[in-house]
């Protein structure tokens, strides 16, 4: 086991990780930039390094300040959390030059399943169903028109590099296509410098379901089962749940076992999730692998009881998966609601600013992941997340009960938030129903 590991980020996953370790008896360096100096979850940390300026281009991005601060801390190993250098193979690479382990997947298999031209390849060849569209990166406008053309409209424009929806866009007719693909290059290389994009057919009223797998450098990989993350806005998720209350059980076997295929084909450990729309006949698609720990992982550990961010540091480390796939069952039902500093009225406009009432829900079932405190100031230089709120109940009936008990108790003052927006949806007929799908938020609210 690691003596020492430095956790690349900031927040409330900033948080999670120092938990984990410390739970592990391993020391931990946290990094920071200047306006995130006086975050409480700072002083929970054995050393603290400040990395530079607020600006994440300056300081979280910074991949040499944040190996310096390690070299300096005499860390073992680094954990990225997610976003900012977590899905880097480059980053990755630096750490291991450096002698510093990255808690993460190898670099090469960040890079095959990256990009998600060639991690639709992966699929294909691990016999994983995948949306139909282009075979690779589209270059010529006119061959978008034409496969467009071929598909049928409405089409789905993606940037190859990359995720949370940036770069993706939605075209109805060629006039729509021709100035969206334009859009989704600019927005492509300005976020992932990388401007490649490709075409999609659009599946129409499909949820979003994804499977969590977990893999150690032996050859072990299991799945964890599923998370149903169809509440969205603007391809950004809102709420998750497990099981998902859409899937027929040979579904859900079918999808589970294909994840689990396109794991073993890309030699994958670490933690992981592969993505998938299904349609409103059951049928799915592949869509992306993410090969990081996912901001909804608590759903996946509150169903299975397994401790991801802790076994992502065993694995690094080099031990095995004390299970098989056969050990691994669920419990219960589980539903996290993020709570951002976000205005639902006015378009999810970001609400930066200074916390002054912040009163978490508590109670059986019930789990709370923030770093935010009293006084803790939420800035418009970052992810607008607050924190998450995660209920596990034996049932979903009673997972959405407690979720409104808890949803009223939460007081966070004087910032808007999605709060209100979460009660609203628990009280929906087609969410009760288990019928929402990734346009619901959109189209309905």
């Amino acid at each position: 086991m690691f003596s020492r590991v430095l956790i690349a980020n900031r927040g409330e996953i900033a948080l999670r990780i120092l938990r984990a370790c410390r739970e592990l008896g391993v020391e931990t360096v946290c990094v920071y930039s200047e306006a995130d100096r006086e975050q409480p979850y700072l002083r929970l940390a054995d050393q603290t390094v400040c990395i530079g300026p607020a600006a994440p281009a300056e300081s979280y991005l910074r991949a040499d300040r944040i190996i310096a601060a390690a070299e300096i801390a005499n860390a073992d190993a680094i954990h990225p959390g997610y976003g900012f250098l977590a899905e880097n193979a480059s980053f990755a690479d630096q750490c291991r030059d450096s002698k510093i382990e990255f808690i993460g997947p190898s670099a090469e298999s960040m890079r095959r399943l990256g990009n998600k031209v060639e991690a639709k390849k992966l699929a294909r060849k691990a016999k994983v169903p995948t949306v139909p569209g282009s075979d690779g990166a589209v270059t010529d406008d006119a061959e978008a028109v034409e496969l467009a053309s071929k598909m049928g409209y409405p089409v789905m424009i993606k940037a190859a590099s990359g995720g949370g929806g940036r770069g993706m866009r939605v075209a109805h007719n060629e006039a729509s296509l021709r100035s969206s693909l334009r859009q989704a290059r600019n927005e492509a290389e300005a976020s992932f410098k990388d401007s490649d994009i490709y075409l999609e057919k659009l599946i129409e009223r499909a949820r979003h379901v994804e499977v969590q797998i977990l893999g150690d450098q032996s050859g072990h990989l299991v799945h964890l089962f599923e998370r149903d993350c169809s509440l969205q806005r603007r391809y950004q998720k809102l709420m998750e749940e497990s099981p998902s209350p859409s899937l027929h059980s040979k579904t859900r076997t079918e999808l589970c076992r294909a994840a689990r295929r396109l794991g073993r084909e890309a030699d994958y450990y670490s933690a992981g999730t592969v993505e998938f729309l299904v349609d409103r006949k059951g049928r799915f698609y592949f869509i992306e692998v993410n090969t990081r720990i996912q901001v909804e992982h608590p759903v996946t550990e509150m169903v299975t009881g397994i401790d991801l961010i802790q076994w992502q540091i065993r694995i690094a480390a080099g031990e095995s998966l004390s299970f098989r796939q056969r050990d691994i069952k669920t419990n219960g039902a589980a539903i996290e609601c993020r709570i951002n500093a976000e205005d639902p009225e006015n378009g999810f406009r970001p609400c930066p600013g200074r916390v002054t009432e912040y009163i978490a829900p508590g109670g059986a079932g019930v789990r709370v992941d923030s770093h935010v405190t009293v006084g803790t100031e939420i800035s418009p230089r970052y992810d607008s997340l607050i924190g998450k709120l995660i209920v596990h109940r034996p049932t979903r009936d009673e997972a959405i009960r407690t979720l409104r008990r808890c949803l009223d108790e939460f007081r966070i003052a004087p910032l808007k938030t999605t709060i209100a927006l979460h009660r609203e949806i628990c009280d929906h007929s087609d969410f009760l129903a288990g019928k929402v799908d990734t346009g619901f938020i959109e189209r309905v609210l």
